[in-house]
């Protein structure tokens, strides 16, 4: 964001929560469909999935809760809603397509959880913020695509629950650079602490 943005919030909206006692993290939609060029939702993220990959790598090793969101529709795309009827891309997501695959490196363990969903956020429609509280989580570590859709839907969703949401901006990506900054300025300012990779590693390494 610009100089003047910065300014503009100031003493306003700069508020940090900080990190909780026990996080969660969280991988929205990591699917080929964001990294397959013939794709129309290609994005060129794949330093976001690098960093998320990091990032994952030191959960696993803090014995963290990790959790995974795919877009999964009926072969009829009746659970779509409206959502599926405006964002023609979704096509894609239909029950069996390819480009619903796991990234390259980021296929779930046994003990990981997968959260299929329908609509941009993980917790609508979900079980996810019944899992998390009954697990005594009170922080979700958000990465994952895009920035400016499913990402700061759950992002959202994790403030209203309860949870303290925490956006890790390299691990996040979206298919224009704008709107993924933007985004990051906007959930920073009312929603969630945004924070480097490094520092969610460090915080993890300290659990």
């Amino acid at each position: 964001m610009t100089v003047q943005a910065e300014e503009n919030y100031a003493n306003v909206y700069d508020n940090k929560i900080g990190f909780g006692k026990k996080p969660a993290l969280i991988l929205v939609d990591f699917v080929e469909a964001y990294f397959d060029k013939s794709c129309d939702l290609y994005a060129d993220v794949e330093d976001a999935l690098a960093s998320a990959l990091r990032v994952r790598e030191a959960a696993r090793k803090a014995g963290v809760l990790v959790v995974y969101t795919n877009v999964v529709y009926h072969k009829s795309a009746i659970n779509g809603g409206r959502f599926y009827e405006k964002a023609k891309p979704l096509r894609y997501f239909i029950e069996g397509s390819p480009m619903g695959a796991w990234a390259q490196g980021m296929q779930p363990s046994e003990d990981e959880l997968v959260i299929s969903k329908q609509y941009p956020s993980a917790f609508f429609g979900t079980s996810l913020a019944s899992t998390l509280t009954a697990a005594g989580i009170d922080t979700a570590i958000i990465t994952g695509l895009t920035t400016s859709g499913c990402v700061r839907a759950t992002c959202l969703d994790a403030c209203s629950h309860g949870f303290i949401p925490i956006v890790v901006e390299e691990a996040c990506g979206d298919r224009h650079e704008e709107p993924h900054k933007a985004n990051l300025f906007d959930m920073n300012a009312k929603y969630a602490d945004v924070v480097n990779e490094q520092a969610i590693l460090q915080y993890l390494q300290s659990l």
